[in-house]
């Protein structure tokens, strides 16, 4: 095989002759090239055309999608978060609710409401027809979180409001207990009024600082009001005696007893037993003498008795 090379840097045409290996490796070389050069030439095309989109484009889509997972992964997260938020904010409202069903009904016996009228132990009762809600209405979280502040908000109000009524309540039978009312005795008359009266020693015009009821030897002897015991022993003109605070400016004293039943000290409470009847003292019988003091003045004690059947 005779080939001609043509070229302006070799002069005049050159003639090559190749015959048998040499030919058949010269056209291999060729036809290699030329493959060569269409497959990187076919490449480069379809990276440019053949697939419509460019490397730049595949990186951009690459880091929207990368952009888009932290954007899901922070949206996931945040409302991870309120679920939290939300069960923490329903667990504090729940506590609230047992505790205001607790005070309510605590209440409710302190003020001695008839049974029924005031139920903390179930649901309130309701009722109406329910129309469904529009496509689209359902309430956002946002929305629900400050219906759920307002709640709250609504609870605390009558939390408080509860916690002004326990307290009036508790400082109405405070006072109650501690205000001197009723008879010290159960048994027994009125033999003398408090004031002026005959002095039964000396027979002459004198103030009498209490009131007397005749009775038995060791009859009963109770405390008209809470407090505590000032005086228990003898005492010059009132034999065996007792005295007792009841705060407020309140004491009450019960004299010519036979025996005191409580100690300096001792809390009492309204009705309990604090003596025995007797006729220690300066006395002309079994009797009880029953004084009502007030900031340490003595004031009548038939007030006071009467105060009880008002």
């Amino acid at each position: 095989m005779n080939v001609v090379i043509f070229g302006k840097g070799l002069g005049t045409p050159r003639q090559v002759n190749l015959t048998g290996l040499s030919a058949g490796l010269a056209l291999t070389v060729v036809a290699g090239i030329i493959v060569s050069a269409g497959f990187v030439a076919g490449s480069w095309n379809a990276s440019r055309t053949g697939s419509g989109v460019s490397n730049e484009q595949i990186e951009g889509l690459t880091g929207q999608l990368q952009e888009q997972r932290v954007s899901i992964e922070s949206i996931r997260q945040e409302n991870e978060d309120t679920l939290d938020a939300l069960s923490i904010r329903i667990a504090q409202m729940n506590a609230r609710m047992i505790r205001l069903d607790a005070l309510g009904r605590r209440l409710t016996d302190m003020a001695d409401i008839e049974d029924g009228e005031f139920d903390f132990d179930s649901d309130p009762a309701m009722g109406g027809p329910e129309e469904p809600m529009a496509a689209g209405s359902n309430v956002a979280i946002p929305e629900m979180l400050e219906a759920m502040n307002t709640l709250g908000a609504q609870l605390n109000n009558r939390e408080e409001q509860l916690d002004v009524l326990e307290s009036v309540l508790m400082n109405q039978n405070l006072k109650d207990r501690v205000y001197p009312q009723g008879r010290p005795v159960n048994a027994g008359w009125l033999s003398s009024y408090f004031g002026k009266r005959t002095d039964p020693f000396t027979g002459k015009l004198a103030n009498h600082t209490g009131i007397d009821f005749a009775g038995k030897i060791g009859a009963e002897i109770s405390a008209v009001a809470d407090g505590v015991v000032t005086w228990s022993a003898d005492r010059y003109g009132y034999g065996i005696m007792v005295e007792i605070n009841h705060g407020s400016g309140y004491s009450t004293r019960y004299a010519h007893n036979s025996e005191n039943l409580v100690s300096i000290g001792d809390e009492v409470k309204k009705g309990q037993t604090v003596a025995l009847m007797g006729e220690s003292g300066r006395a002309t019988g079994p009797n009880l003498h029953f004084e009502v003091l007030h900031n340490g003045s003595r004031v009548n004690p038939v007030k006071f008795i009467r105060d009880s059947t008002k």
